[in-house]
């Protein structure tokens, strides 16, 4: 019987197992080995690991958590999850069982790319999904975006204010939205409205190619991508999810479920918009959850009146 079984090895998974490993507690972190930011070449906002890839992060983590012998970390998949608070079973990929008192879910979320020839292997390399992350890499170049809603027509607005006098929107096919068409004007962005039909590296450019019309070359790409939970456990579970398919959590990480908490881009408060997927965030998430985690065991195995004198 694990204290936690954590599911996911992102940040926001080992991100919690160092604390509970340093409260002593007998940890299994279950990763799968598929993280959402595996495209991008470089993470930035983490304060001593600026610039650095995401894969060597994770295995500073991955390393750092062997000074701690009650923390074990596998690479295979939990494949179907039981049980209740104190009592949770795990079915790992090839049939093994794991039984723990708690659960922490940190599978994090899949995006979801549109079917444009060249664009999955751009994506994280050319192709952003946020001017946080990579914008200041992309300062002063000529930039697009690709996608025709209201939020992709915001987010030229912002890389146009922030980060290039040249910014062009790409629709993917149809017109702007209506409601920012006098927006985009009076910020002297440019709108094509051609379906595109492929990607591709053109020595430093990113050159788009559209059905109809000359190519544009830019020194990068944005798009917000759709996305949705890499992992089916949370609803399986019986956690209750907000409108953007994010967990529910409160302030301690806690599901809807006893005994189950969440962490990183996969969860969010219900107070919140959206679901924040910067690495930092994630791990200040898993540390948070595991602090809630350690102290809700600790609590639960009090006797009464020692419960009542810890409050």
């Amino acid at each position: 019987m694990y204290d936690v079984l954590i599911i996911g090895g992102g940040p926001a998974g080992l991100g919690a197992a160092l604390p509970l490993g340093r409260q002593r507690r007998r940890v299994l972190v279950v990763d799968g080995g598929r993280p959402r930011n595996a495209p991008a070449e470089t993470m930035h906002m983490f304060l001593s690991r600026d610039g650095l890839p995401p894969s060597e992060l994770r295995r500073i983590a991955q390393q750092e958590l062997e000074d701690y012998p009650t923390v074990q970390i596998r690479g295979t998949e939990v494949t179907s999850l039981s049980g209740e608070r104190d009592d949770f079973t795990a079915v790992l990929a090839g049939g093994e069982q794991v039984r723990a008192r708690r659960v922490l879910l940190a599978t994090g979320q899949v995006d979801r790319l549109p079917d444009i020839e060249g664009f999955p292997a751009l994506f994280g390399r050319g192709i952003y999904h946020c001017p946080f992350c990579h914008g200041y890499e992309t300062r002063d170049q000529p930039l697009a975006v690709l996608g025709g809603d209201c939020s992709h027509a915001m987010l030229a607005v912002y890389l146009k204010d922030r980060f290039s006098a040249d910014v062009v929107l790409c629709t993917l096919g149809g017109p702007a939205p209506e409601e920012q068409r006098e927006r985009l004007a009076r910020h002297g962005i440019t709108v094509r409205e051609e379906p595109v039909r492929r990607i591709e590296r053109a020595g430093t450019a990113v050159r788009v190619h559209f059905d109809e019309g000359p190519a544009l070359d830019r020194g990068a790409c944005y798009h917000r991508p759709a996305h949705g939970q890499h992992s089916a456990l949370a609803e399986k579970l019986g956690c209750a999810l907000l409108d953007d398919g994010a967990v529910k959590i409160d302030e301690q990480q806690r599901t809807t479920v006893p005994g189950v908490f969440a962490a990183g881009d996969m969860a969010r408060l219900e107070a919140l918009p959206v679901a924040l997927a910067f690495v930092i965030t994630g791990a200040a998430d898993g540390t948070r959850a595991a602090i809630w985690i350690d102290q809700e065991l600790f609590l639960s195995g009090l006797e009464d009146g020692d419960r009542e004198t810890a409050g």
